[in-house]
């Protein structure tokens, strides 16, 4: 059996902060070296990454089309570093609309291979190929008929010899300096699961409202919640007509406090808006002018069932705090407001924070200071 990629590039075989011509790199004592050792660490894995996309083949997409098979759950299991991994990707799949749990080996060989049924899939990790807690999952999946897709890191082993559709790792050296501690293997695992979780999804057509579904909290929830459901909708919605004489604007944006006011024409159609910004622009006139005086015309809106993720996007790149939500089949009707403050903080769009700063005087030289 043939692994699914390349040979290694020679580059990415060398060991941190060890040069082409095999001489040792300087010892790493100040910062800027501290800074391109972790690079170098970082273009290790990156470079086993694209020799792992570049030779995906028919393996993958027959694991895609096992995963894909109707009523089927995804039963996820590795051992040490590898079980990490895969409890990851177990996450991953459940969240993606793919049915999925981690099983634990040790846990297994005390009752949990009650856990596997018939119908599921098994997916088993093992960077050596010979884990012994994995293998006897394995043997347990054969005698249920469930199908085994292995991701391994040698082509030979035991493991990937009794799957049914095995995953072969490249042969790259891990990004540690002594080349034991699982690092490139266990980020090209964590890189194929996510490519097998996430090309499912695209072949199920899962959409974001589904997502929603999965992930109702937290700051994923947060962008994908309808702006309908977050939007001052209906008396509560500062409206004025065009005619209206600015004092009394005025009055209707102090009322509502969202620091806006849509401005409606005769037919009931939004003609524009004004915000605390338009009357700073016409202080000098504003108790002589009217709403259609002072208003910006074709204002930014959003449209109903869009989600709070894309209104934070339109409002950051525009500079705005609030925008109308408008309907589907009439970008002129208005049906609510949306105010940043609407949207929730934990917002991955949402402004960041700031550095964190190290207290004055606090000096971190030594481990047990970083406590």
């Amino acid at each position: 059996m043939s692994p699914i990629l390349p040979a290694g590039n020679p580059a990415s075989d060398l060991a941190p902060g060890q040069s082409a011509t095999g001489q040792s790199a300087p010892g790493q004592s100040g910062p800027d070296d501290t800074i391109a050792f972790g690079r170098q660490i970082i273009a290790i894995e990156a470079s086993a990454l694209d020799r792992l996309a570049a030779a995906l083949d028919h393996t993958f997409a027959d694991a895609v089309r096992l995963i894909m098979r109707e009523n089927c759950r995804v039963v996820v299991t590795g051992m040490g570093k590898s079980g990490h991994v895969a409890r990851k990707i177990a996450a991953t799949l459940s969240s993606t609309g793919s049915p999925a749990m981690f099983l634990h080996p040790a846990e297994a060989a005390h009752g949990d291979l009650g856990m596997l049924v018939p119908g599921d899939v098994l997916l088993a990790l093992s960077n050596s190929g010979a884990t012994p807690e994995v293998l006897s999952i394995m043997r347990y999946a054969r005698s249920l008929g469930c199908p085994i897709i292995a991701i391994a890191g040698r082509a030979g082993s035991i493991i990937a010899g009794a799957a049914d559709v095995p995953l072969i790792l490249p042969d790259a050296r891990e990004a540690c300096p002594v080349n034991i501690a699982p690092t490139t293997s266990t980020t090209m695992m964590l890189a194929l699961g996510d490519a097998l979780a996430v090309t499912v999804m695209g072949r199920r057509g899962i959409s974001r409202e589904r997502i929603h579904v999965l992930h109702p909290g937290g700051s994923i929830g947060a962008r994908l919640t309808p702006v309908d459901a977050l939007m001052h909708g209906g008396a509560r919605m500062p409206l004025v007509p065009l005619a209206m004489p600015m004092r009394d604007v005025m009055v209707v944006m102090t009322e509502k406090r969202l620091g806006i006011a849509g401005v409606l024409d005769d037919a009931g159609d939004l003609a524009g808006v004004i915000t605390d910004g338009d009357l700073r622009r016409h202080i000098d006139h504003l108790m002589g002018a009217r709403a259609q005086d002072v208003m910006t015309t074709q204002p930014r809106t959003i449209t109903s069932g869009s989600v709070a993720g894309d209104a934070r996007a339109i409002m950051r790149d525009a500079r705005i705090t609030a925008l109308f939500v408008v309907a589907r089949d009439n970008p002129r009707a208005p049906l609510g407001v949306l105010h940043i403050h609407d949207l929730v903080q934990g917002d991955q769009d949402a402004p960041e924070a700031g550095p964190v700063v190290r207290p004055a005087g606090r000096e971190w030289d030594s481990p047990g200071d970083r406590a």
